[in-house]
């Protein structure tokens, strides 16, 4: 079940409920009985870090794991060569 955030419109008080998605939502604000709480937009509670997702995160241990984020052992492509200079040069001469 996810964790929402909570702030009340009327005296600022914020709160954290644990409830399901198809739960309603709070209606009156716990610290000054209110009728002016709304759902507030905050950050997810996990991070993404390390070398990448593997398809096996989540199946048995005796299976390999492989990094679908790509080889880091794997050369790195080469990067594509730059533009050749332009040869015609464009001189104006004031007389």
């Amino acid at each position: 079940m996810p964790i929402y955030e909570f702030e009340c419109n009327s005296c600022g008080h914020r709160f954290d409920r644990l409830q399901k998605m198809s739960d309603p939502d709070p209606s009156v604000c716990p610290a000054c009985d209110v009728a002016e709480v709304k759902r507030r937009l905050s950050a997810p509670g996990f991070r993404l870090a390390g070398s990448g997702w593997y398809e096996t995160d989540f199946k048995k241990d005796g299976d390999k794991k492989r990094n679908l984020a790509g080889d880091s052992n794997a050369p790195a492509p080469a990067p594509a060569p730059a533009p050749a200079p332009s040869s015609s040069s464009s001189s104006s001469s004031d007389s």
